[in-house]
């Protein structure tokens, strides 16, 4: 599975926007997914996860609320739609999948990952 997450870029607070992860494979259907976040000089956290019927969700407190995620599997893709951002979501924005969704919202032993892409609130 390869991973392409796409959609960041600099918003004010209070602002929204909508990340996406493109897969490649044809058993994306069957992997959970979900959303990281890196900010400089922390470790990288989950912020929502999915399972791959997308009929269970997992939240980080900090995006509950504000945050969606969402999967197409006729298209091979995962969302997040973020609303309501603040400052502190500055960070770069990861997409992952794995076969167990619980690796997912455990932020363990994950198989695959895209590359990050930016997002900045300014305030």
């Amino acid at each position: 599975v390869q991973l392409q997450a796409s959609g960041g870029g600099l918003v004010q607070a209070g602002g929204s926007l909508r990340l996406s992860c493109a897969a490649s494979g044809r058993i994306f259907s069957s992997y959970a997914m979900g959303w990281f976040r890196q900010a400089p000089g922390k470790e990288r956290d989950v912020v929502a996860a999915i399972d791959w019927r997308g009929s269970n969700t997992y939240y980080a407190d900090s995006a509950k609320g504000r945050f969606t995620i969402s999967r197409d599997n006729a298209k091979n893709t995962v969302y997040l739609q973020m609303n309501s951002l603040k400052p502190e979501d500055t960070a770069v924005y990861y997409c992952a999948a794995d076969a167990y969704y619980r690796n997912i919202y455990s932020n363990s032993g994950i198989n695959y990952w895209g590359k990050g892409t930016q997002v900045t609130v300014s305030s």
